[in-house]
């Protein structure tokens, strides 16, 4: 299966809002937007905004990638993911990821 890790080690190649933007998929948008609406408390949040290529992949970006704190900061600091960083596993930024996703982690200690 295709990997496509990002900044916090979350794989892009599995999320809906990447799927439905690669292939252009309304349905899958819309669905994706009625889930995040409810997941994220988001009621603004409209199936036209699900559009993104990945984190670090070339392209289009969903809306709130310029405003995450963990992509900002991987940026800052001129990495290309948390798992550079030698206070990966301490971090405050990215523990919330990790603990609600251990997979994240994982796919980021993969890197090295």
């Amino acid at each position: 299966m295709e990997k496509l890790i990002s900044c916090c080690g979350l794989n892009c190649a599995t999320c809906d809002a990447r799927i439905a933007t690669v292939t252009n998929n309304d349905e899958l948008r819309k669905a994706t937007a009625d889930k995040w609406r409810v997941s994220y408390n988001a009621p603004d949040l409209s199936y036209k905004m699900i559009d993104c290529t990945g984190c670090r992949e070339e392209g289009v970006k969903f809306s709130h990638c310029d405003m995450c704190e963990i992509r900002n900061c991987v940026t800052a600091k001129g990495f290309n993911t948390c798992g550079d960083c030698d206070e990966m596993e301490t971090c405050a930024l990215v523990s919330g990821i990790h603990k609600y996703v251990p997979e994240a982690i994982t796919n980021l200690r993969s890197l090295n």
